[in-house]
């Protein structure tokens, strides 16, 4: 099993009593401990408001966080879960991550997906259409590859008219940068997937990897792709202790930073994408938890620590006792 890093930027409330002038420092501190240690990449969000309330607090944004860790790692891989297709027009995102790509030697991945979070769409004047048409222009996705692979790319879509758009220089890597399709849509997303993705990434509990896996297979079978060759990986909040009353403790943290920016009933919601979660315990329950999910064909889980930019201890317990477990 291979493993990324989230590296906290403020989205998830996860910067809040840092200077911003200090941020930085924190976030690449983290990268570059990443890119030392056994993480096989680093992660950040594609979003611009925080969750589960939008606020004033910094909420840094994923693609000038990508060209950043490019200049300051030299191993791990560089990804976003996931971007939104219609935050940029994807001859311009193609352009973006070529250049990112080269910045980094050949390490840029692009999580894709329809995008999700109503109010930073209105807020930034995307408007919000509906789920049909926001999916239908995921599944014009064929523009990046074309860039990646020809240099050129065009294309008469429904959604998006493109019409010799250059991407020199290319990305670094052969075939073009990995595609890591996102979301769990059982009709929609998971087809796309289905024909264009290296990587997918859904439902990461017992039940509903599963079941995703099985509706992607059926769609692989559909439209001529070879399933075993997608990657299939989940995401992960990790809250971790020696003993239960330390992870215990840890969650009551998380909770009560977020009680100090949002009411109760949302931060309570968030709190729900822990509890019970494969990612919460000590270092055995975890372990066994993912080894379940590997023999489902589970083999990349992307983790979030909610207080890595104040304690980096549950990381560490985590980088010595469960990913030399599963790795």
């Amino acid at each position: 099993m291979r493993f990324g890093l989230f590296i906290p930027q403020g989205w998830r409330f996860d910067l809040v009593g840092i200077d911003p002038a200090d941020q930085w420092s924190v976030m690449n501190s983290l990268a570059r401990r990443a890119d030392d240690g056994p993480w096989d990449s680093v992660w950040v969000y594609d979003h611009f408001h925080t969750t589960p309330v939008p606020s004033r607090e910094a909420t840094h944004e994923a693609w000038s966080l990508m060209s950043a860790f490019a200049a300051t790692t030299s191993r791990v891989k560089l990804g976003q879960m996931c971007t939104a297709v219609s935050y940029r027009n994807p001859a311009y995102l193609a352009k973006v991550a070529a250049t990112v790509d080269v910045i980094s030697g050949g390490r840029a991945q692009v999580g894709i997906g329809a995008g999700w979070y109503e109010h930073e769409w209105r807020a930034y004047g995307y408007g919000f259409p509906p789920a049909g048409e926001r999916l239908g222009r995921l599944d014009e996705v064929q523009i990046l590859r074309q860039a990646w692979t020809d240099g050129i790319a065009t294309l008469d879509g429904e959604h998006y008219r493109v019409d010799g758009a250059i991407c020199e220089p290319k990305p670094l890597q052969e075939g073009g940068i990995p595609l890591w399709v996102a979301g769990g849509g059982e009709k929609k997303t998971l087809r796309i997937a289905a024909k264009y993705a290296q990587y997918t990434n859904f439902d990461g509990t017992f039940e509903g990897f599963a079941r995703k896996s099985e509706v992607l297979r059926r769609h692989c079978a559909e439209v001529g792709t070879d399933y075993d060759a997608i990657t299939r990986s989940a995401n992960y909040n990790i809250v971790i202790g020696e003993a239960a009353r330390d992870v215990q403790t840890s969650l009551d943290v998380t909770r009560n930073r977020l009680l100090e920016h949002a009411p109760e009933a949302s931060v309570d919601a968030e709190m729900g994408a822990y509890l019970g979660m494969p990612g919460v315990g000590t270092p055995g329950d975890i372990v066994a938890n993912l080894q379940r999910l590997e023999a489902e064909g589970m083999t990349y889980a992307i983790c979030y620590f909610p207080e890595i930019a104040y304690d980096t201890t549950g990381l560490e317990l985590f980088e010595r006792e469960v990913i030399p477990a599963l790795s």
